[in-house]
């Protein structure tokens, strides 16, 4: 009977270490990636993340994908997933922000205005997240649309499956432009920012944290926490995001 009983006892302390799994914004990588070292060092297991389009995350939870935490880059996403009743009641929350940048290779020195913008982005490919789905794509066709430059540059586009994949053309040389977030512009050695997008010119970049309702692991509300805190926030502030 003592040895059911430990053997029940070290079930529960497996099941409270375990990790939870993060679902979160491809434009996050280092950034969440350093406040999960962060978290583990104060003595929590290290959590799991996995790093996609905030689109192709949250059709992955309402797919039943099993995860603890969703972070978005846009509000967009994260309210198909609360009408759908996926987010735990009262976690969801305002996290970071962000700017929209056209970069170009290291070795291009142009820099771009709103004036210059349309005419020098339509001389070749752009690469950028499809803006049909992902916030990043999004965020860029509405400031275009604003600046009055889509038209030209829509036949130009090349599309990524997120901001990640469309800085990495432009690293490549694949496309001479590209439109990413600045933060993802800073986290490459590779590129320089061109120019930054007024912010008038796009919706407000936002990224919302919340924790999903199918969540069962312990660790899961504490890392969400910790990630709001003050000391969460000041990792992705050093990382470039605002943390309004």
């Amino acid at each position: 009977m003592a040895c059911a009983v430990l053997g029940f006892a070290s079930t529960m302390v497996g099941a409270q270490q375990r990790p939870p799994l993060v679902l979160a914004a491809a434009s996050l990588q280092e950034s969440m990636t350093a406040a999960a070292d962060a978290w583990a060092a104060k003595g929590h297991p290290k959590p799991v993340i996995s790093f996609a389009a905030s689109s192709a995350l949250a059709r992955q939870v309402q797919a039943g994908g099993k995860a603890d935490l969703f972070a978005s880059a846009d509000e967009e996403w994260m309210d198909v997933l609360e009408r759908g009743g996926l987010l735990a009641p009262g976690t969801r929350a305002a996290w970071l922000g962000n700017r929209l940048a056209v970069v170009a290779p290291v070795t291009n020195p142009v820099r771009l205005t709103v004036r210059t913008l349309a005419p020098t982005l339509a001389r070749g490919a752009l690469a950028m997240a499809d803006p049909a789905s992902v916030p990043a794509g999004k965020y860029g066709k509405a400031a275009l649309e604003r600046l009055g430059a889509w038209d030209a540059v829509a036949p130009r586009v090349v599309r990524a499956e997120n901001v990640r994949a469309a800085l990495a053309l432009v690293e490549r040389g694949a496309a001479p432009y590209g439109i990413v977030y600045a933060t993802d512009a800073r986290a490459s050695a590779g590129v320089r920012v061109a120019g930054l997008f007024p912010a008038a010119s796009h919706p407000p970049i936002r990224y919302p944290l919340a924790r999903l309702k199918a969540s069962t692991n312990p660790e899961a509300e504490g890392f969400r926490r910790f990630l709001l805190s003050g000391s969460g926030r000041a990792i992705f502030a050093r990382y470039g995001f605002s943390t309004r």
